[in-house]
């Protein structure tokens, strides 16, 4: 494709996201080059590079193009990313030209607000926190809470593009022969700092074609979700519920550290999600796993309480630590989500609670970034629960730069990780 196609295609994704703003847009990326099966991989990776882009400026775009008059349509936000980068107007009208797999030329309204901004830039100075920092302005105080003075660095690193992290699988083989059978289909990866199972890439390479992730032998996690799966424990004596496993991503990464053996139990509310599982637990080689649909007045927790060692909950919450993947997030997150999912978070901490035998532990963990859904939900439940207390994990796992705590917390400024959460609670024995 010509740049100019590929500039036409990324209005066009732009347009589709546009028509289902609550759909994530990943999904609808992949619905729109499952429809264009002739775009090949490294245009498919071009488009996806310029529509990314756009959305990690959305704010900024919207209030600059705001400023000079306009509405932020989805051709105007492709160009504003152009200026953005250091475009002139004249390189950017040169881009958008007439033909029939080009966005068109420029029209009289989009020349003048891009003069405008060209020759008479509006003071950046005079733009909101947290337009600048690309964040709703009902999030902003939240997110000072969290980080304080490192705020900025934390949001700039997680403005940035996300790594393409692994997991080797130690049931297949060791973390050698998984760079080596990697390199041999070209994707040289490096060995995670943190992680002692994790592989690393640079941005979006297509992975699941090569023989290493067909075999089994690679699973696509991110180098903080492994650190979440460490902070268990697990051990092949064990008998672990993965309460909240969706796909199964953390309970693949539990049965390796079980050595295939003991048992555990992946729940879920979604069939879809349970029956994900199914193809990436036989590519594993995972036999030790079994399945359970959660269902209202089910009794399957009632007849099991008290009976695990391990209770993980990887509970819903705002996913603001994975705002590198999913830039699109941040503009879709409401104060109102927030605080349906903190009320969801805790009943789901009560009800898998009782489940944890006494001597147990319940690991709670989140990819969210945010006190309310982390620490304050921590401080709540041990309110609730006298018979819980936080306790260091005995994890070897765990690497020494973040041992020693009760709660690990993960952010891609200070870790070059995905933001992440755990917190390790134990059930008092009698």
């Amino acid at each position: 494709m010509t740049p100019s196609a590929r500039l036409a295609a990324a209005i066009d994704l732009l347009t589709a996201m546009d028509a289902a703003p609550r759909r994530p847009a990943d999904a609808t990326a992949n619905s729109f080059f499952r429809e264009r099966r002739f775009i090949g991989g490294g245009d498919r990776r071009a488009i996806s590079a310029i529509v990314w882009d756009v959305l990690r400026q959305w704010r900024q775009a919207e209030w600059l193009i705001t400023q000079v008059g306009g509405e932020a349509t989805p051709r105007l936000r492709v160009a504003v990313r152009q200026f953005l980068a250091g475009e002139s107007f004249g390189d950017i009208a040169q881009s958008f030209v007439e033909g029939k797999f080009a966005p068109g030329a420029l029209a009289r309204d989009e020349r003048r607000y891009l003069e405008t901004l060209a020759t008479n830039r509006p003071d950046a100075t005079s733009m909101p926190r947290a337009v600048r920092l690309e964040v709703p302005d009902w999030l902003l105080p939240h997110l000072e809470a969290t980080f304080g003075e490192t705020l900025e660095t934390e949001l700039a690193a997680m403005a940035g593009e996300a790594t393409l992290d692994l997991r080797v699988n130690t049931l297949r083989g060791d973390r050698e022969a998984a760079r080596k059978a990697l390199l041999r289909d070209g994707f040289r990866a490096e060995l995670t700092e943190l992680s002692p199972w994790g592989l690393r890439l640079s941005g979006r390479q297509p992975i699941t074609a090569s023989a290493a992730f067909k075999e089994g032998l690679v699973e696509i996690q991110d180098e903080g979700s492994q650190l979440v799966v460490a902070m268990l424990g697990a051990r092949p004596e064990m008998r672990i519920l993965d309460y909240c496993a969706g796909a199964g991503g953390k309970t693949l990464a539990i049965a390796m550290m079980m050595q295939n053996r003991g048992h555990i139990v992946a729940c879920d509310v979604s069939v879809p999600r349970l029956e994900g599982a199914v193809k990436r637990l036989r590519r594993a080689g995972i036999h030790n796993a079994e399945r359970h649909l959660l269902v209202p007045g089910d009794k399957w927790a009632k007849r099991r309480a008290k009976s695990f060692d391990r209770v993980l909950v990887d509970a819903p919450c705002t996913g603001t630590g994975t705002w590198r993947r999913n830039p699109d997030a941040r503009v879709r997150l409401e104060e109102n989500d927030l605080k349906e999912l903190t009320v969801k978070q805790a009943e789901i901490l009560d009800r898998s609670a009782a489940l944890v035998q006494p001597g147990g532990r319940l690991v709670y963990a989140t990819c969210s970034i945010l006190n309310a859904e982390n620490r304050d939900q921590i401080t709540a439940f041990l309110g609730r629960h006298p018979d819980f207390v936080s306790v260091v994990p005995d994890a070897p796992e765990v690497p020494a730069s973040l041992a020693g705590s009760s709660m690990l917390s993960l952010t891609p400024g200070r870790n070059g990780t995905d933001g992440f959460f755990a917190a390790v609670l134990e059930r008092k024995e009698g």
